[in-house]
């Protein structure tokens, strides 16, 4: 790796949760599954001071809810879906179901399906994400799944914020119920008389809903585990050191605890990009929460070239990846550890956050290396099927018995037998490929 320093660094980030947030869940996810509506009638009552008749939000408050908002607000929350929709629907028909004979007698091959049930959470707190039901449930829709939920957490009135409640119903959600945090996560994963119980269990969260998933793993699918957001921004000469610094920011005012990077090509570029952005928090509504997030997690890196800049990115593997240069795609192919990739000065992660398409549900804590986040194929599984002629089975059988008895699984050795030729050696010493098979 080339050279490169640090004019600001952080400690190491890590999706590290408490022994106590850890009970807490375990506990609340106990009581659901052991008492269903009655826990969640309590734990709503003492999480969020909230007494509802029912947990399922009805056809009138969904109604009512779109009455609330604006005619420009439902427009922009309906350019959202389509351009979401859109997008997944093109990530869908680049899924394919395959057959073909592999070998004289031997077919094999693959089903595309949807997961049959998934129910999505939708988070309230700081600020309740209008564009997250889009996200969660227009791929689930574009599967193919045949019942969606949507939790989300009641407002100080008691109900769902309207302009998500919208969203949920505009994006095809099934069932929206009035519930949030781990008790949500629980109801959606086991069930209770109100929530119905779900195949997989999708979306964003704080650290107990994200502890939740967690814990009920295994008896439910979930998409992935994901910490505060992250934006790495790599810049260079060609870089507006006030709009790095306004971009910079936008993530930061996520959270306390999200993590903004830059990773400039030159020391003057960093230093105006760091005075650009003290300069600019104290006319930031959430000027609190972005100053606290840029002082404990924001980290400045200087590099001496475009090839030491990709390897650190890289290394970095974080939520979203954001070149700012006339020139982008010549990071591009080296570039393999990210989210979400936006190429240019034009292309902030605002626009993938909230309208553009691509999905926002993405991994973060390096999860990158071996995960993209919610994608249509989330909500799909690809079983295998095969079947074979006599032929293909008496050529198979001895190579499957063969492996059974280096094993010592008989019963395995037997069942391959009964489709054997006489003569227990493989029948055939070749590797059996066929023409059609080469390549």
């Amino acid at each position: 790796m080339g050279e490169y320093t640090y004019l600001k660094e952080t400690d190491e980030s890590e999706l590290a949760i408490d022994d106590e947030v850890s009970e807490t869940v375990r506990d609340v996810l106990s009581a659901v599954r052991e008492r269903g509506d009655k826990a969640l009638t309590e734990f709503t009552q003492k999480f969020d001071d909230v007494e509802r008749e029912q947990f399922r939000v009805s056809e009138q408050e969904i109604a009512a809810a779109a009455d609330e908002l604006e005619e420009s607000e439902k427009q922009a929350i309906d350019y959202t879906i389509e351009n979401v929709w859109e997008f997944h629907t093109e990530q869908f028909e680049h899924i394919e179901s395959f057959e073909r004979e592999f070998k004289p007698g031997v077919t094999l091959g693959q089903r595309v399906l949807p997961i049959e049930s998934a129910g999505v959470y939708v988070p309230g707190g700081r600020h309740p994400l209008v564009a997250t039901p889009a996200m969660t449930i227009v791929p689930a829709v574009v599967a193919g799944v045949d019942h969606i939920v949507a939790c989300a957490p009641p407002s100080k009135d008691g109900t769902v914020a309207p302009a998500q409640l919208y969203a949920m119903d505009q994006a095809g959600v099934d069932e929206v119920y009035c519930v949030g945090g781990a008790q949500a996560i629980a109801a959606m994963a086991y069930g209770s008389e109100s929530v119905p119980a779900v195949d997989i269990v999708t979306g964003p969260g704080n650290v107990f809903t994200t502890e939740a998933k967690r814990q009920v793993f295994g008896h439910v699918g979930i998409d992935f585990l994901a910490g505060p957001t992250e934006v790495l921004i790599i810049a260079d000469e060609t870089a507006d050191p006030s709009l790095v610094a306004t971009d910079l920011l936008a993530q930061a005012e996520h959270d306390p605890n999200s993590r903004p990077v830059l990773i400039a090509h030159s020391e003057s570029l960093a230093q105006k990009t760091m005075d650009s952005l003290k300069a600019q928090l104290p006319d930031l509504k959430t000027a609190e929460t972005a100053r606290a997030c840029w002082e404990a997690n924001g980290e400045v890196i200087v590099v001496e070239d475009r090839e030491t800049a990709i390897e650190v990115a890289n290394d970095y593997a974080m939520e979203h990846l954001q070149i700012m240069s006339d020139e982008p795609r010549e990071y591009l192919d080296g570039l393999h550890n990210y989210g979400s990739l936006f190429l240019g000065h034009d292309a902030p992660v605002v626009f993938g956050d909230k309208v553009v398409g691509t999905n926002h549900c993405l991994p973060t804590l390096e999860v990158s290396r071996y995960s993209s986040g919610i994608w249509v194929g989330t909500y799909l599984k690809t079983p295998t099927h095969q079947q074979l002629t006599p032929e293909g089975a008496a050529n198979i059988a001895p190579w499957a018995a063969k492996i059974c008895e280096i094993e010592g699984t008989e019963a395995h050795r037997l069942s391959a037998e009964a489709r054997a030729p006489t003569e227990r050696e493989p029948a055939d010493s070749s590797d059996g490929r066929t023409e059609e098979s080469e390549g």
